[in-house]
């Protein structure tokens, strides 16, 4: 009766938070979401994200691709693409397959890159395994999990 098409375009939405919209509180839902407003909370979608550039997120972002106009004070996961445009800012920990950062845009924070066979479990979460870090004096200052 009703059919339900997979599309990751930009140009389709399950949900869209405007640009005069502020939202406290958590995100989760398994479509496709655009914020072009403000948001205090974590974004967990299973399809894709994308950030226009008058929005501000100040929460974690999780999504299959993420692409970003907008500034971001939150860690972000992405299981495939991580696209920082021009005019975005990032100030947070990544963990992505692909990171694709345009001249002009702002990045402050770790970054982990993982390959598509270690990203995703199969429940669905992305793999972290355990392994020494190296500080950037050589000594191992902390395990991540």
């Amino acid at each position: 009766m009703f059919n339900k098409k997979e599309n990751s375009s930009p140009d389709v939405f399950d949900t869209l938070i405007g640009v005069n919209t502020f939202l406290e509180g958590n995100i989760e839902t398994e479509g496709t979401v655009r914020i072009d407003g403000k948001i205090k909370g974590n974004v967990k979608v299973k399809g894709d994200v994308y950030i226009g550039k008058d929005a501000n997120i100040n929460g974690n972002i999780s999504a299959n691709n993420v692409y970003m106009s907008g500034r971001v004070d939150g860690n972000i996961e992405a299981k495939g693409v991580l696209r920082i445009l021009s005019t975005a800012q990032l100030y947070g920990d990544i963990l992505v397959q692909s990171l694709i950062s345009d001249e002009g845009s702002i990045f402050e924070g770790n970054c982990k890159m993982v390959s598509a066979s270690n990203a995703q479990n199969s429940d669905g979460s992305v793999s972290k395994n355990n392994k020494n870090v190296k500080d950037k004096d050589g000594d191992k200052s902390h395990t991540s999990a």
